[in-house]
């Protein structure tokens, strides 16, 4: 799959629509998609920061925002940008998983939050998609 994700037209806020060939590539699209959000392009910086994250949600799309909302707040309270994942475990209810990436001198766009609006994973022959509503 060459499309990672893509901006969709939304009313007031910002929806990216993501692209996966399972959960895992599906979760890392969609980090890549929100840092695309907040970085004006170029910014983004490799580096040796490095956290690890677990989660739990009753389902997958709770356990994408939850996924999201977690790196939406190292972004906002440290400037972590995370670029590399290494999923340990990911389930529909269950993630864990290292995230490494580097401080950024600055974020271009903030994401408020990362919202249900919409939500559901879908199917497709070359597999995954969903549509996420970010307020910026």
């Amino acid at each position: 799959m060459t499309i990672r994700f893509e901006e969709v037209e939304h009313t007031a806020d910002r929806a990216l629509r993501i692209y996966g060939r399972d959960l895992a590539d599906l979760f890392g699209n969609a980090a890549a998609g929100m840092n695309s959000l907040m970085l004006a392009e170029g910014s983004e910086e490799t580096g040796s920061v490095a956290k690890h994250i677990e989660l739990q949600a009753i389902d997958a799309e709770g356990l994408l925002v939850a996924w999201l909302s977690e790196l939406a707040f190292w972004a906002e309270t440290e400037s972590l940008i995370f670029n590399r994942f290494d999923f340990i475990e990911l389930s529909p209810a269950r993630l864990r998983a290292v995230a490494r990436g580097a401080p950024v001198q600055a974020l271009d766009k903030h994401v408020k939050a990362v919202t249900f609006h919409n939500l559901a994973i879908g199917r497709r022959p070359e597999g995954l998609v969903v549509t996420v509503v970010f307020d910026v």
